[in-house]
């Protein structure tokens, strides 16, 4: 009898626990459809919307206003948010135009710096207007922390428009040493050249993450565009950043996202070519520069060498 009752209720047991997934198949079941069907209402209901405010625009467009002032048209209104949604776009994915970076690539020029020993180096200058260039200080004058080799560097050329231009240096920073604040000099050819000159920001705040944009002369293979992201500010207030620090880009350009001039590439860390170093743009690196700076007369200034070897982590 025990053995019938058990057998009872096992068989019990199973017809109830399929009645019970039968039913919870159902009800999920009829639950997907209402959440189906619910979906469905809301997409006539936007397609409604739509093919009403379709209606409309083209209601307005056939209607005529006399002489009562228009509004925007509907492929103005369609342009305008276009144009919003890109710049929108642009701003969080740190992106500038195609068109500008090209325009902007006109701006910098190769560099080349010969020293008495039959030596050369080359790097990247910036154009700044009227025959004034910014460039890196150990790209055009003979650095050596050390034993001073005697090293000097005899003439600077600037490849403007496949033409090959003496340049003369005209101001430099206090710089001893490869990457450091005080590395940075100002050239200036013969006369103004047919270049675009770049707009200098001076208040550029260096935030953490900011997208940035480096131009220079990658490898000497001329003028290449690199982006990266800003890093933070080192002791020496010169900032880190996440961008290519091949050699040659020294003294090339830094823009920000309305391709503003802000800093100068300077130098990498150690064996790392994808972490670099910027020097941002002080008011003082300009003292010499008419066109920024029309306070202070354009005064030339003899290339100073001074006694401190090169060091490897320059670009």
């Amino acid at each position: 009898m025990s053995v019938r009752r058990n057998l009872f209720d096992i068989v019990g047991a199973v017809v109830a626990a399929i009645l019970l997934f039968s039913l919870g198949s159902y009800t999920a079941r009829q639950g997907a459809e209402r959440q189906l069907a619910s979906r469905d209402r809301q997409i006539a209901g936007l397609e409604r919307e739509i093919s009403e405010i379709s209606r409309q625009l083209k209601q307005e467009q056939a209607n005529a206003s006399g002489t009562a002032g228009l509004g925007e048209q509907p492929a103005v209104i369609q342009a305008s948010m276009v144009e919003e949604i890109k710049r929108q776009l642009q701003a969080e994915m740190g992106l500038l135009p195609v068109q500008l970076l090209r325009e902007r690539r006109k701006s910098f020029v190769e560099l080349y710096a010969y020293d008495n020993n039959g030596r050369s180096n080359y790097g990247t200058a910036g154009y700044l207007g009227n025959g004034y260039f910014v460039t890196v200080k150990h790209a055009v004058v003979a650095l050596h922390p050390g034993e001073d080799d005697g090293r000097r560097i005899v003439s600077v050329k600037l490849r403007i428009n496949r033409k090959d231009v003496l340049a003369t240096v005209v101001d430099a920073g206090d710089a001893r040493t490869e990457v450091d604040p005080g590395d940075w000099a100002i050239l200036r050819v013969p006369k103004p050249v047919n270049l675009p000159p770049l707009r200098v920001n001076l208040d550029f705040p260096y935030d953490f993450a900011d997208p940035i944009f480096r131009l220079g002369n990658d490898y000497s293979k001329g003028i290449i565009l690199s982006t990266g992201y800003i890093g933070q500010r080192t002791s020496n207030n010169l900032v880190t950043c996440l961008t290519d620090g091949h050699p040659g880009v020294s003294g090339g350009g830094v823009l920000d996202q309305r391709g503003e001039l802000v800093g100068i590439p300077i130098g990498r860390m150690q064996g790392d070519y994808r972490f670099s170093f910027i020097l941002p743009l002080r008011k003082e690196m300009f003292r010499k520069v008419p066109a920024l700076n029309q306070s202070v007369p354009p005064v030339e200034a003899p290339v100073v060498a001074v006694t401190t070897p090169p060091s490897a982590a320059a670009q």
